[in-house]
């Protein structure tokens, strides 16, 4: 994820009255602050956000101008993942996107819908005032979206730590970008976006950013297990490593 330029390096903390802000139990912050002197060595190389040729040439794939896209890197989701994002609107022409974690994956999926699509972007974050900020940034470059505030609550049966609230879902979503809620709320707490894979249809596509980081590993690990009908595989490159998984039954 990443807003415009004022966007600092760590998670934006909690909005107040959230689930995620509420005190929780002692052993489940110190099993999420002992993942993370677990994950330290992913989190520090991810800092980068990948070589500025890479984010250039992202730019070029969309057409748009520099100043589009500001600083990547530590919590924002790094150039190789938006790519991956913009060549599959590009090649699957998806005409539904969902996304759970609004930021700069919103600029790219947006503006690839836009040029090669004509689909949508269904867009949700628990931050009211970031959302506003994104829903500003892409309407000042023309980039259509529909950007949701979506609190984080009480988590679905199985998985741990809190999860988006999420209302008027499109009950077919042929592109799910994962990439949030942040590793403090819980390690394993994108797992529970397995709740929407009813809705991607056949040759649909789940794509979860920061797959290298030993949380997403243990819900790749899951989702493998809980979800034949897929085709997982874990995608090389960048700084924080992708899992996509692909509907096939």
């Amino acid at each position: 994820m990443a807003a415009p330029e004022r966007t600092s390096y760590l998670p934006r903390a909690a909005d107040p009255g959230s689930r995620a802000a509420m005190p929780r139990r002692l052993s489940e912050r110190a099993f999420t602050w002992a993942f993370g002197l677990i994950q330290w060595p992913w989190l520090l190389r991810s800092l980068s956000g990948g070589p500025d040729v890479a984010r250039t040439a992202l730019l070029h794939l969309l057409e748009l101008p520099d100043a589009a896209l500001p600083r990547l890197g530590s919590w924002k989701a790094d150039a190789f993942f938006l790519r991956l994002i913009a060549e599959h609107v590009r090649d699957a022409r998806p005409h539904t996107v969902v996304e759970l974690g609004a930021g700069s994956t919103s600029l790219v999926a947006g503006r690839a819908l836009q040029l090669w699509s004509g689909g949508r972007l269904v867009s949700f974050d628990q931050h009211a005032p970031f959302v506003a900020e994104i829903r500003d940034w892409l309407g000042g470059l023309g980039i259509p979206s529909d950007l949701r505030v979506a609190p984080l609550g009480p988590p679905p049966q199985g998985w741990p730590g809190a999860w988006y609230q999420l209302a008027n879902v499109p009950e077919r979503i042929e592109l799910l970008i994962v990439d949030g809620p942040p590793w403090t709320v819980h390690p394993y707490a994108r797992g529970a976006a397995e709740t929407l894979f009813d809705r991607i249809p056949v040759g649909g596509v789940v794509m979860l950013d920061d797959a290298a980081r030993p949380g997403e590993r243990v819900v790749a690990a899951r989702w493998k297990r809980r979800w034949p009908g897929f085709r997982f595989r874990h995608v090389r490159g960048g700084t924080k490593g992708t899992l996509i998984g692909m509907r096939l039954a």
